[in-house]
């Protein structure tokens, strides 16, 4: 069994059961303590899982859990960046988009140098300094006022009425959160109002959510997988997470480079 499998076979159990032990693991899955511990800390290293003594827990809190921005941004750098690389060929000069805030469009905002003649509007403070730190002259960048967040989101009814107004060519949209019957969600009640009021401007509606983000849920959600037009995730998206999704949005899977070979 290929490392990868292990570890979607070891996710899988720590999101049913909310914690794993080793002893138990090398008996399920028939290999070593130490193949175990080094998948372990291979999904520890993505986020997915916490390393305790003796084996792992859920990364996953409650559903108003809001972690801060520095936090985010440390987790699933490489799934991050590939995504980005996939959302970016989706821009065309000369067009007016829309970016949430997130870790996941950050990452983004920062891979546009070669787009040219943009208009983009945005919730969040990092993505407009990640934006305007190039100084382009062929660039307009506009920042909603707004409540900040735990993750630096701009929200509440300053941001909305600011977003009701425009008509934008294409939305990048960061969740907390992708559920079957949620859908896309935040933990934070007036950063989904705002983020509907993103969708709701948007001539096209891109999802930008890492496969961590799968089978996680906030308490509000932002919009239904009917609503959004492309998901643009990676390949450690689960095969049922892919047929569900494949149902109701385009999907999209970056490519994720791994170091890890078969045992």
């Amino acid at each position: 069994m290929l490392a990868r499998q292990r570890q979607e076979v070891i996710l899988d159990e720590v999101r049913r059961t909310g914690a794993v032990q080793v002893g138990e693991l090398v008996q399920r899955l028939g290999v070593s303590d130490m193949t175990i511990r080094r998948d372990l800390d291979a999904l520890a290293r993505r986020g997915l899982v916490e390393k305790v003594y003796g084996g792992a827990t859920s990364t996953i809190g409650t559903s108003t859990d809001e972690p801060g921005f520095e936090a985010k941004s440390v987790r699933q750098l490489t799934e991050k960046e590939a995504i980005a690389k996939l959302a970016a060929d989706e821009i065309q000069p000369g067009t007016a988009i829309g970016m949430s805030a997130g870790t996941t469009t950050w990452t983004l905002a920062r891979q546009l140098d070669d787009i040219p003649d943009l208009t983009i509007v945005t919730n969040s403070v990092r993505v407009a300094d990640a934006l305007q730190q190039r100084g382009r002259v062929d660039r307009t960048v506009v920042l909603t006022g707004g409540v900040r967040t735990p993750s630096d989101a701009l929200v509440g009814p300053v941001a909305v009425q600011s977003l009701r107004s425009l008509h934008l060519d294409l939305v990048f949209l960061g969740v907390h959160g992708m559920a079957a019957r949620a859908g896309f969600t935040t933990p934070n009640l007036n950063e989904s109002e705002t983020n509907r009021a993103f969708a709701e401007a948007a001539g096209r509606l891109v999802v930008v959510a890492d496969s961590s983000k799968w089978s996680t849920v906030g308490i509000s959600t932002i919009v239904d997988f009917d609503e959004v037009d492309l998901l643009i995730s990676d390949e450690g998206l689960p095969p049922d997470a892919r047929e569900l999704l494949g149902e109701h949005v385009e999907l999209l899977l970056a490519e994720q480079r791994s170091t890890e070979e078969e045992e």
